[in-house]
């Protein structure tokens, strides 16, 4: 249980810098739609670069961040030529990615039709390899148990980027006669505050050899490519649905519905927020067990693990469901005709944090093509959905289709797992949470819509309430509690 309590701990101040985080930058999106015309597309060509950068970020760390905590915690690996390699490897992809797109710059910028502005293009992958290299030394952090200054520094670097958005979107139009808003100005930003970061990290960067093992680089990269294959699934799995939607619903009528299923799954994102930080403290927890002896307590650990994130997942999605009435204000009204797809999408996101908690058996086995094949069903799943129920069903169908992709690859990811790396997971006590959460979601979603909103809020939080005494009576150590608990242990 002591394991489990640091887990916890960590997981709150990485979720901090994740959650305030991602809602911060949410503050952005009315500041740049407001100032940047529809007309003039920019806001698209953001959103556009945004979109290339995520999938460039996971093919620029190429899956070593999951490798770095693995051989870092492998008996007999010396940990700092473990981190050296790591960040030699990282960097090198890094500034050849940068040297290949300054070379075709020109062609890069004509092929997206940026208008001959290639400084968009040089700028983004400059910051993309950055951060592609930075992913190491906060890797190193989550490693040397550190979250205050991983999230410290994360959350300096968002607060920077939205100070200078302030200055550069209002408050210099305002000061200097004539200055023009650009696009550009966007991109320079981000880079800019990426490159503050890089002298902040300069502990982590500096008092060691840096070398480069060719020998242990090796198995590193038979354990790191299956990971970089599951990583391109992933994030397909994220935004396939939307690089084909135009495809599929074209015209007028396929951007209408974009935007409204893309406005809406921003509020069933509090899910990937809470996965997000998950995984950043249960990564370097799940290695760090392993080297220890007890090899069934660990898996014991690791069943108890999966079971407190489905039961605070459920509780975080039952929160959003019951209060939806006063989150959808986050969105415009004209988009709330898709607010029935944020429970399919939150759905979606819970298999999408089951099958990254399953993920660990073939990670510790060091047998990671399985992620591979798991992830490349799942995106296969997810596409063909789209391809055959989007143009009958719009958005609805992109929202299942994310729910038929993960659960194929969470469903596989168990089944073989149990063969290959068996654990007792709670299998009982998790049905029974899945099915309580599941009727308190039928109740709420079938209350009549002509009660006042008071009156349907305060019957949701009577559900949300049934369901936080279920966790407390059943798997809260309530005796634990600092306060409380001492009266709970008198009690016993």
């Amino acid at each position: 249980m002591a394991s489990l309590s640091s887990l916890a701990k960590d997981t709150a101040i990485y979720g901090l810098s994740s959650i305030v985080g991602r809602f911060l930058n949410y503050l952005l999106v009315p500041l740049y739609t407001t100032v940047l015309a529809a007309s003039s597309g920019d806001y698209g060509i953001v959103t556009e670069v945004y979109s290339y950068t995520a999938l460039l970020l996971v093919i620029l760390t190429f899956g070593m961040e999951t490798t770095f905590f693995r051989f870092v915690n492998k008996t007999g690996n010396d940990p700092m030529r473990v981190y050296s390699t790591t960040l030699i490897a990282v960097g090198c992809v890094g500034a050849l990615f940068v040297m290949a797109v300054l070379a075709f710059s020109d062609a890069i910028t004509a092929f997206l039709h940026y208008g001959g502005h290639t400084e968009y293009v040089q700028m983004m992958a400059l910051c993309v390899a950055v951060d592609a290299f930075l992913c190491i030394p906060f890797a190193y952090l989550r490693y040397k148990k550190r979250p205050l200054k991983f999230a410290a520094l994360k959350l300096l670097n968002i607060a920077l980027n939205i100070v200078l958005n302030l200055v550069f979107f209002l408050l210099l139009p305002r000061l200097v006669d004539g200055f023009e808003i650009r696009v550009g100005y966007v991109f320079a930003i981000n880079l800019f505050c990426t490159l503050v970061t890089v002298p902040l990290l300069w502990k982590e960067l500096t008092g060691f050899r840096w070398v480069f093992d060719r020998e242990l680089m090796r198995p590193m990269w038979r354990y790191a490519w299956p990971i970089l294959v599951l990583g391109i699934a992933g994030i397909l799995n994220q935004t396939a649905d939307k690089l084909i939607f135009r495809h599929l619903v074209p015209g007028d009528e396929g951007k209408v519905q974009l935007g409204i299923y893309g406005a809406c799954v921003k509020i069933a994102m509090i899910m990937a927020m809470i996965t997000q930080a998950f995984r950043y403290a249960y990564e370097p927890f799940v290695f760090g067990k392993d080297k220890e002896n007890d090899k069934d307590d660990n898996r014991r650990t690791y069943a108890q693990a999966m079971k407190y994130f489905i039961i605070f997942t459920l509780l975080a999605f039952l929160v959003v469901v019951g209060y939806l009435d006063v989150l959808k204000y986050i969105i415009h009204r004209g988009y709330w005709a898709g607010l029935r797809v944020v429970p399919i999408v939150m759905v979606a996101e819970i298999m999408m944090g089951i099958y990254f908690n399953l993920s660990f058996w073939y990670k510790l086995i060091d047998r990671t093509v399985w992620g591979a094949w798991f992830s490349g069903a799942g995106c296969l799943v997810l596409i063909l959905v789209n391809v055959v129920f989007v143009p009958r069903y719009g958005y609805m169908a992109c929202a299942w289709a994310g729910v038929a992709g993960y659960g194929t690859a969470m469903l596989l990811s168990y089944f073989v797992g149990q063969r290959k790396y068996p654990i007792a997971y709670p299998l009982k006590s998790i049905a029974a949470y899945v099915l309580i959460a599941a009727l308190f979601t039928a109740i709420m979603l079938v209350l009549p819509k002509d009660w006042p909103v008071w009156l349907r809020l305060a019957a949701n939080t009577g559900l949300i309430l049934l369901f936080v005494g279920h966790i407390v009576y059943h798997d809260f150590p309530l005796h634990q509690l600092p306060v409380v608990g001492r009266y709970f242990r008198k009690r016993n």
